[in-house]
């Protein structure tokens, strides 16, 4: 009997439809006044080549830990970790701009986008909260 569940199971999940769980969100503060933004925008704004979201309020970027970073980053650009961190030493080293505030852990990433008007952060869909507004998907 428990063979026969385990193989309807196995054989209804295509069915199901794509799992959405793992996609991660770009949000902002839901009073920025941001109702979109573009791929070139965020990429922008997460490198450091723009300050500011269309709407002129200043972007307060920030990174999620190691693993989320990682995933964030080859979604987004394509790239590993260790070419972005050369990026940003390179850049660091010029003294053009500053690297995104560096989380410690993802319950920070939520309670600064709740804090901050000009929070810019990336998240799984499972931890979005009435005080964040989605402007990219990054399935």
């Amino acid at each position: 009997m428990r063979a026969s569940l385990l193989l309807a199971c196995c054989l209804l999940l295509p069915c199901a439809g794509p799992v959405r769980a793992g996609d991660l969100l770009v949000v902002v503060n839901a009073h920025s006044g941001v109702e979109h933004l573009s791929r070139d925008q965020v990429v922008n704004l997460f490198m450091g080549r723009y300050r500011e979201f269309p709407s002129g309020v200043v972007a307060l970027p920030i990174d999620q830990p190691s693993a989320e970073k990682s995933r964030f980053y080859r979604k987004l650009v394509g790239k590993e970790l260790a070419e972005i961190n050369a990026y940003w030493a390179r850049l660091y080293f010029s003294g053009k701009t500053s690297r995104p505030k560096q989380s410690a852990h993802g319950s920070e990433v939520v309670a600064w986008v709740a804090g901050h008007e000009g929070a810019l952060a990336y998240i799984d869909r499972g931890d979005l909260d009435d005080r964040m507004k989605v402007v990219l998907e990054l399935p």
